[in-house]
């Protein structure tokens, strides 16, 4: 028996004005994924009550941690995932390059957490740029900061043990807050005032870059402020292979997934070309799945973070056309071939969180996910969330998810 686990990212929501009162998933014509859901249907709530609700949250969960008391930070996580050593007493931040508008860094507002979708050889310029300015680098030594850069808006900073607070500052997500003047939002307590210091100086040094004035040229955003946030210690998981007696791999573009499999024990194949972004490699993430199964892994899980990147955006069109994108051309595919691998296999699919169009951020209620297994496959149904709490099959925590999919 092989198994599949597929995490459409942030595909649940909530009825869309503009989809006729529909939420995405309801709006739209899916034939692989309402295959998928003939098997189990239902609800799970994968992020804990009180728990902040995100992708490092809800997809500890569903691979079977309690984030309540295994989580340090989502920064641990993505560091890890991107072979960041985190040393004992430092403390680990994400630090997104960000899109700020205005004319001063006071009154600017901030557009996009993902700087334009900024990637490749442009972001890796204007971070070396900016940590190798010398007014950047005065700040930055003053309070042992680094930064590991990478071709992504994703880039990880450390604090050294020597600088740690005694307690983390207060930090906002800043998908959470797109469109918001930021000055109620930066850094609060603790070394606060020192990182909005160094906010401060990245936008005053990236703002007219030249790559940004390209940027701006070309009718995008500038990718002009970095923004940490999500600190974190060095993290520690149960190997999964012990919990499950699966061997494991997982697909994704995102250190996030990297860190968790890694910490975990899980396989994590690159692929290239595969981007967060609705263009991706959707067909070498799908051979990459069939590789690892094909070459003794028992389970698979493939991430796609499209619909999730596109509702941060408010982009309705884009986040529909992902969740198109991930039936015809992720699930439709699997269902093609894993009977060629394996002809018993089982494919759990659900959003990890829903992220909400209105609010262009994440949300914390229960989730629709599909259970299908090729020996009892059913007949197609529709998979939204409705249909899914419609049946009054309720899953009360993530970790019941692997253990539903593996019949433990």
């Amino acid at each position: 028996m092989k198994y599949v686990l597929v995490i459409g990212d942030g595909i649940a929501d909530e009825p869309v004005e503009a989809l006729g009162g529909k939420t995405p998933l309801a709006a739209l014509k899916l034939p692989g994924i309402d295959r998928l859901a003939g098997g189990r249907l239902g609800l799970c709530q994968t992020v804990p009550e009180g728990v902040l609700p995100g992708s490092d949250t809800a997809i500890l969960s569903i691979f079977g941690y309690d984030p309540r008391t295994c989580y340090t930070g989502r920064s641990a996580l993505e560091a890890a995932g991107m072979g960041v050593s985190i040393a004992p007493g430092e403390t680990s931040l994400r630090v997104n390059l960000c899109a700020l508008e205005g004319e001063t860094f006071d009154d600017a507002a901030i557009l996009s957490h993902n700087g334009g979708g900024i990637e490749g050889e442009e972001a890796v310029t204007l971070m070396e740029d900016l940590t190798h300015d010398p007014r950047f680098e005065a700040l930055a030594c003053a309070v042992g900061f680094r930064v590991h850069i990478t071709p992504t808006f994703r880039h990880t900073g450390v604090l050294s043990a020597e600088h740690r607070p005694q307690s983390y500052p207060h930090f906002t997500e800043p998908h959470n807050i797109l469109g918001a003047k930021i000055s109620p939002y930066l850094p609060q307590g603790e070394m606060g005032a020192e990182l909005t210091a160094l906010m401060r100086a990245s936008f005053e040094i990236l703002r007219d870059h030249p790559i940004n004035r390209a940027r701006a040229a070309a009718g995008k955003l500038a990718a002009n402020c970095i923004w940490p946030w999500g600190p974190g210690s060095a993290m520690s998981l149960e190997p999964f292979e012990r919990m499950y007696g699966k061997r494991g791999s997982a697909v994704s573009a995102v250190p996030l997934v990297w860190g968790i499999a890694q910490l975990c024990g899980v396989d994590t194949p690159r692929v290239p070309g595969a981007t967060a972004e609705l263009e991706t490699n959707y067909e070498g993430k799908v051979d990459a799945v069939l590789e690892a199964l094909s070459s003794g892994a028992d389970f698979c899980c493939i991430h796609i973070e499209a619909p999730d990147e596109c509702a941060h955006a408010g982009d309705v069109e884009g986040k529909c056309e992902a969740i198109r994108r991930l039936d015809s051309r992720v699930v439709t595919p699997l269902l093609a071939s894993l009977g060629d691998v394996d002809p018993d296999y089982r494919i759990l699919l659900l959003s990890d969180h829903p992220t909400l169009l209105r609010t262009r951020g994440h949300d914390g209620h229960a989730v629709p996910f599909a259970l299908y297994d090729s020996c009892r496959p059913g007949m197609p149904r529709k998979f939204d969330e409705a249909h899914a709490a419609a049946t009054g099959d309720f899953l009360a925590e993530g970790p019941m998810l692997l253990r539903a999919l593996f019949e433990v």
